[in-house]
């Protein structure tokens, strides 16, 4: 029986058709495991780029101090902070000035300070503070570990309470923090030296630092000086701020700060534990370095002239027996004390520019300078009427406990072992911003002050010459 090609045509065609039903399954396939792959692909680097920028970028360091890391978080926190008190007392400076009305002078002034508040929050600018204010802090705490300097939360706990005006105790009541010492009455030869009206003023010559307060010693009376004396203990009285109260404010603080910083408990008792081991690793250092309530000072008067061969001359003279005050009165160019005998008070070291300080610091009470002092000023013939220790302010020891322990740290800090990551820079928190209002205002300030003037027309005081 002869085969029928239409049977064999159809079988043919179906197992085209199979295979072409095959190779399209295969190809949907293909294209789900290819949009699958992708998909996870995507969501993995989505993924990645999360737990990067929120977990291990997070956890990268931005410092190592002597091994210890300063993680990236706790840098943007701390910045985030610094940001804002920056802020809060711009608020603060731009409320008073619309309390002040609209004075153009008053507001430019104001306007200044605001700017540099601006300045102040620039990313690198700021960063690179926070990130030296980072390494400080961890020296400090490793400094006081090995002194065996503790902080305890309690001891957090109570500077927190009182932060916020909470004593459970009571109260301290302020007390006195100066006592007057009465400096040493002038000696004979002192009295000698100075006529009994003449009394000590401030120097023409510059200083590094600030000019330190003068006082005036005179033949009638011994002048008397503020310096640092103990004083009793605070007494206490009772308060009613409660332990509720307290409570409910500093959980609205927290929540304002982590609302709107996202700074947390942890970080405000970073913040408090980081003052309280400096102060008391100061303290220590202070101590150990045996800084005092009292400095070296001198008591000189000058003559200041502009050639080395007229001082010369009145130094010849000085000699000679010649009196002092007329010859200062006479050729002194320092106009601010020539008719004083040339007085310049009591000083410490770093008052004056180191060729007249080493001058004056190397004589003795009645002693003259052997040969003319020269400086950027002229030059000076110096006599020393007093040497002596003397109290300190309670404004200039401060300030001293201030500069040794600065000097201190930085010494510290060269000793170490420090490294810097550039992650930070990157990663400097640009927030919370300055309000508009504030900008706005700086901004038309600015305009303000660089704007040319305009002159006005005089009025016309006198009658016009008439045309007729």
């Amino acid at each position: 029986m002869a085969k029928n090609p239409q049977q064999k045509q159809t079988s043919f065609q179906s197992k085209k058709h199979l295979a072409r039903l095959e190779r399209e399954r295969l190809y949907r396939r293909y294209i789900l495991i290819g949009t699958a792959i992708v998909i996870t692909l995507v969501v993995a680097l989505i993924v990645y780029g999360i737990l990067n920028e929120r977990v291990f970028k997070a956890r990268q360091p931005v410092a190592t101090v002597n091994g210890e890391r300063i993680s990236l978080t706790d840098f943007q926190a701390q910045t985030r902070y610094a940001r804002q008190r920056i802020i809060g007392d711009a608020i603060n400076t731009y409320q008073f000035i619309q309390f002040l009305g609209d004075n153009p002078d008053t507001q430019a002034s104001f306007a200044g300070q605001l700017a540099q508040a601006q300045s102040q929050l620039e990313p690198t600018l700021i960063g690179e503070q926070i990130l030296t204010q980072l390494v400080d802090d961890a020296l400090i705490r490793q400094e006081a570990k090995r002194r065996g300097i503790t902080v305890t939360e309690a001891d957090i706990d109570k500077a927190i309470e009182e932060a916020l005006g909470f004593f459970p105790n009571g109260t301290p009541t302020p007390q006195p923090t100066l006592a007057l010492a009465a400096t040493s009455t002038l000696s004979p030869l002192q009295m000698t030296l100075v006529p009994p009206t003449a009394t000590p003023t401030k120097t023409a010559i510059p200083s590094p630092t600030a000019t330190p307060t003068q006082t005036v010693a005179t033949e009638q009376a011994p002048a008397e000086t503020p310096t640092i004396a103990p004083t009793e203990g605070p007494t206490a009285t009772p308060t009613e701020y409660t332990r509720e109260g307290f409570d409910q404010l500093f959980q609205d603080t927290l929540d304002n700060l982590q609302t709107s910083i996202q700074f947390s408990e942890k970080d405000i008792r970073y913040v408090v534990a980081t003052q309280l081991y400096r102060e008391r690793v100061e303290k220590a250092v202070l101590e150990e370095l045996g800084v005092q309530a009292e400095e070296e000072q001198v008591w000189a008067r000058h003559i200041l002239v502009p050639e080395e061969t007229q001082a010369q001359d009145i130094l010849s003279r000085v000699n000679q027996g010649e009196d002092w005050s007329q010859l200062a009165a006479e050729f002194s160019t320092d106009t601010s004390n020539k008719d004083n005998s040339g007085n310049l008070g009591w000083f410490g070291r770093g008052a004056m520019v180191p060729e007249f300080e080493n001058a004056a610091f190397s004589l003795q009470a009645g002693e003259v300078v052997s040969q003319p002092v020269q400086t950027s000023f002229g030059w000076h013939l110096i006599q020393v009427i007093g040497h002596e220790n003397r109290p300190l302010d309670e404004g200039s020891y401060r300030q001293l406990r201030a500069d040794m322990f600065t000097e201190w740290l930085q010494a510290l800090r060269e000793e170490s072992d420090i490294t810097l990551n550039d992650i930070w820079r990157e990663s400097v928190p640009v927030e919370p911003t300055m309000p508009a209002e504030i900008v706005n205002f700086i901004q038309a300030a600015q305009q303000q002050l660089n704007q040319p003037v305009v002159p006005t027309p005089e009025l016309q005081l006198t009658p016009t010459p008439s045309s007729e």
